[in-house]
């Protein structure tokens, strides 16, 4: 696997990633996967972001995680959810133009915010073929326009997740439109601790599943 720092412009900020490739030469399908919320000690390094982008690497599928604007060394500040969806839209933009990427199979993950923050943006792309969303917090952001998302979607929470009890998320789950698969992993809170390699392999199975598909 060969784990490089990166930086790429969302407007006139400079952020910074971590790509992760597979050896080999591809084109690999590739993943973009953004952190939770900044305000609340969010960034790329997160325990759940980080074994996901581990996971992906095995199957093998390239990872791109970044810091949202004004964490670690990207620049500037938080941007109110429309800056930070403006960081989505430049990560996955970036990744399309990675050299050994397929720009026909490429997913996007979110943990927490970073899967709300993600939302309006995975709307209107056409490069996003598939979505993950960890712990995600329905009453927080308009998850609800996902009931019109045509595309293969993963959701993923804790049965004691601290933000969305579990008969709220699997209602919702319910009413998503197909192609989706939902699951609850079983004493899992909200920060997934003792349980991250349970949510990795999970996520990582799905995009195998969903990307490889698409080349």
């Amino acid at each position: 696997m060969e784990v490089t720092r990166v930086a790429f412009n969302s407007g006139s900020l400079s952020l910074e990633g971590m790509l992760a490739i597979p050896e080999g030469t591809g084109p690999f399908p590739a993943v973009v996967v953004c952190h939770p919320h900044p305000l609340y000690g969010g960034n790329m390094d997160n325990n759940i972001v980080d074994g996901v982008c581990k996971a992906l690497g095995q199957l093998p599928l390239i990872s791109l995680r970044f810091n949202f604007r004004g964490v670690g060394r990207s620049e500037g500040q938080f941007g109110q959810g429309v800056g930070e969806q403006q960081d989505v839209a430049a990560a996955i933009s970036f990744a399309s133009t990675i050299e050994r990427v397929d720009p026909a199979a490429i997913g996007l993950a979110g943990y927490s915010a970073g899967a709300g923050f993600a939302i309006p943006v995975i709307l209107g792309d056409t490069h996003i073929k598939a979505f993950a969303a960890i712990s995600p917090p329905l009453s927080m952001f308009d998850f609800e326009t996902l009931k019109r998302y045509p595309k293969a979607k993963l959701f993923i929470s804790g049965s004691r997740d601290n933000f969305t009890p579990v008969s709220q998320f699997l209602q919702f789950c319910r009413n998503l439109p197909e192609p989706k698969e939902y699951a609850t992993i079983e004493g899992a809170d909200h920060f997934w601790w003792g349980h991250e390699a349970d949510v990795a392999a999970s996520v990582a199975t799905f995009f195998a599943k969903a990307l490889k598909g698409m080349q």
